[in-house]
């Protein structure tokens, strides 16, 4: 199966299925001297785990994180860096019912139609499983992207369903399953989740991801355009059925006026661009929301086809998230970092003696 491999410079290959042995990743062009160890990695990897709270999935992996090469004495040796990942917590006799039907709106009529075999085990290779592999790989780059040039890439959830997030503090967020930033919602998104598990339903829900401190002239026009391989980075994380760079979709009702970004010699008036001009960063923080769809996966039956082209109805076992969402956000900060990352490299490497005269106008006025 090709397409398992991301960037140019700092590229990252993931393998394993969510019901396989184990998952693993390459992750190669890393910069040697980057203090690194398991548990820097495992951080992030906590953050994502199933079976953190009643909210998500209740499959229980530790997704405990080994490193195989590419580090030596604590530090990157600038050789690929291997990791690892075992599956211990699989129940795949909860998918032998649909081994021969089609789950609607997932992966199994369209992996067929392509390769005429499925890993039906869990989604096989389509599961949001794999997502653990690119949060460990992420680490990596967010930790390169702060230690040696101070970039900071957060996330958190916006809404969830129909409960908007109105005010963002960052404190909040790693204190509740939701990734929260505001504590006043989590009371009503608790209720909200309660009930739609009694439904047996799901829900979408959309999460911002940002990158502060990013240095102006990241982005390779015309087709590798930092917002450009943005949302195509952040596309690729299963569920996501939207991205919006900045203001996204409310520039449609914005005129020119309101929605150009002026600039001061103290720094830019606004940020409606979500720091990227032109697919080039401007030094302003770098915005980005994805919009993800609601599971697929649920205990209410639906109709769909067998492998022979028969109707049937289908009914999904196992332990699934009634919103994918909340886990959403350290994978959506991983795909982030690994875009600046690749981006950070290649303008080092072809711009790197660049000199003018031109100064760096602030992010925003202070």
């Amino acid at each position: 199966m090709s397409g398992n491999t991301y960037g140019k410079l700092f590229t990252v290959t993931t393998f394993g299925e969510s019901h396989g042995v184990a998952l693993g990743a390459i992750v190669d062009g890393c910069p040697p001297g980057l203090e690194l160890t398991e548990a820097d990695i495992q951080i992030d990897l906590d953050r994502r785990k199933p079976g953190t709270s009643r909210y998500t999935t209740q499959r229980r992996e530790e997704d405990a994180v080994k490193i195989l090469s590419g580090v030596f004495e604590g530090k990157t040796t600038g050789t690929p860096i291997g990791m690892l990942i075992e599956n211990t917590d699989q129940r795949s006799k909860d998918y032998s019912n649909i081994k021969d039907q089609f789950r609607p709106a997932h992966a199994d009529y369209t992996y067929m139609q392509k390769y005429g075999v499925r890993d039906y085990r869990g989604g096989g290779r389509s599961s949001a499983r794999e997502t653990a592999m690119r949060v460990a790989a992420g680490s990596i780059a967010k930790k390169y992207l702060k230690d040696f040039h101070g970039i900071e890439v957060r996330g958190y959830l916006s809404q969830l369903g129909p409960i908007k997030i109105e005010t963002v503090d960052w404190d909040q967020v790693d204190q509740n399953p939701f990734f929260c930033p505001d504590a006043s919602k989590v009371p009503e998104m608790e209720a909200f989740m309660q009930a739609l598990n009694k439904e047996g339903d799901s829900i979408g829900a959309k999460i911002t991801v940002t990158a502060t401190n990013v240095p102006p002239g990241l982005g390779e026009p015309i087709f590798d355009r930092l917002d450009a391989e943005i949302a195509h980075a952040l596309m690729s994380i299963n569920a996501v059925k939207g991205v919006e760079i900045g203001e996204g979709f409310g520039s449609v009702e914005q005129r020119g006026t309101q929605h150009r970004d002026e600039i001061t010699p103290e720094g830019f008036l606004s940020n409606n661009a979500g720091g990227i001009l032109g697919g080039i960063s401007s030094g302003q923080e770098i915005i980005a929301h994805i919009a993800l769809k609601p599971t697929s996966s649920l205990h209410v039956p639906g109709r769909s086809v067998d492998v022979h082209g028969n109707a049937v109805e289908v009914i999904t076992k196992g332990r699934h998230d009634p919103c994918v969402g909340i886990r959403a956000t350290p994978i959506a900060e991983a795909m982030l970092a690994l875009v600046l990352m690749d981006h950070l490299l290649r303008q080092r490497g072809q711009n790197g003696a660049v000199k003018h005269s031109v100064p760096v106008i602030p992010a925003s006025v202070k």
